[in-house]
């Protein structure tokens, strides 16, 4: 098990702006099933097999966390480098 932490900075103010990018990077990198989201408020839950996080906007820099249990942290590289090119398309 693993933990993942990505930071990326933007310019853009509010998840209002950052919201629909990242939901459409996220579907078109995560096949159908593979990865859930849920908004409550300006925090994106993300849940999958083996893995749960968030994403949030703070003071500049849109913030991913993540657990990975099993299988997901067997994957966690690939997970890395998807939830990060999502956050940097949708950091603009």
């Amino acid at each position: 098990m693993s933990d993942l932490v990505y930071e990326v900075e933007t310019a853009k103010t509010s998840m209002e702006e950052i919201r629909p990018t990242l939901d459409t990077a996220l579907h078109r990198l995560f096949p159908i099933g593979m990865l859930h989201l849920r908004w409550e408020g300006d925090v994106l839950h993300l849940s999958g097999s083996g893995a749960h996080g968030t994403i949030v906007l703070e003071q500049g820099r849109l913030k991913g966390q993540a657990h990975l249990g099993l299988p997901a942290s067997m994957m966690r590289g690939l997970i890395e480098e998807k939830i990060g090119n999502a956050m940097r398309e949708a950091a603009g």
